[in-house]
């Protein structure tokens, strides 16, 4: 059985572990990533498309400036996109986020295993919960960069814009606000980082015991040595 020590330290490990878990399940499931307002030239006015959305689904509404706004509509993020690189990175940001996921829950059975045993296998120690969240971490920092280059580079907004009203004409300009489903990202990132530093602690604090239990001969009494 485990120490009091390690049973207490994994244990806490653990629970950022599932925390990590639970707001990537919660950022893949929610549509509040992005908010954008994109501005087209009318006819005789201008007219301005909101649009709040995240990777699967989202809603838009149409305001033209004479007072006029239609019912909001729910699109599917996939079927109003018909520029291949922005459909791409969207697929792309999913299936790093799902990566991400896989990590944070080998991570949370490696601690939890941790809690209650000690494996025999180096791989299933405080090493595996090092590779597991900082690959977690690494797919997430991924995730946080590709979705504003997505933005940026491949107009996603503008393109969501076009498939949710196909009549409109030419972008003038857009307003990009960044929901919380992007930014709580960063707690996963955090959490990531808090249990690699609890396993560090125990296992630097394990590994100075281990050397002070094996000091060199030469420190022993004398008359150890020479018995």
């Amino acid at each position: 059985m485990p120490s009091r020590r390690k049973t207490t330290m994994f244990a806490s490990a653990f629970f950022t572990c599932i925390c990590s878990f639970v707001i990537i399940c919660v950022v893949l499931a929610t549509q509040h990533w992005m908010s954008s307002k994109v501005r087209f030239s009318g006819t005789n006015s201008s007219i301005t498309v909101s649009l709040t959305y995240g990777l699967f689904s989202g809603t838009c509404e149409q305001f033209v400036d004479v007072g006029l706004q239609v019912s909001e509509r729910t699109f599917q993020v996939a079927d109003n996109l018909s520029n291949t690189k922005a459909k791409s990175m969207i697929v792309a940001i999913i299936v790093i986020l799902v990566l991400s996921l896989l990590s944070s829950l080998l991570s949370s059975g490696f601690t939890c295993t941790n809690a209650v045993s000690n494996p025999y296998q180096t791989f299933l120690g405080p090493t595996g919960v090092y590779t597991w969240n900082s690959l977690c971490g690494i797919f997430i920092l991924i995730a946080m960069i590709l979705f504003p280059v997505n933005i940026e580079e491949n107009g996603l907004s503008v393109e969501l814009a076009y498939g949710c009203f196909s009549f409109l004409q030419t972008h003038i300009k857009s307003e990009h606000t960044y929901g919380y489903s992007y930014w709580i990202m960063l707690l996963i990132i955090f959490l990531n980082i808090t249990s690699i530093i609890i396993i560090y602690f125990y296992d630097h604090a394990r590994y100075s015991k281990k050397k002070e239990q094996e000091r060199p001969i030469e420190n022993a009494p004398k008359d150890v040595i020479l018995f």
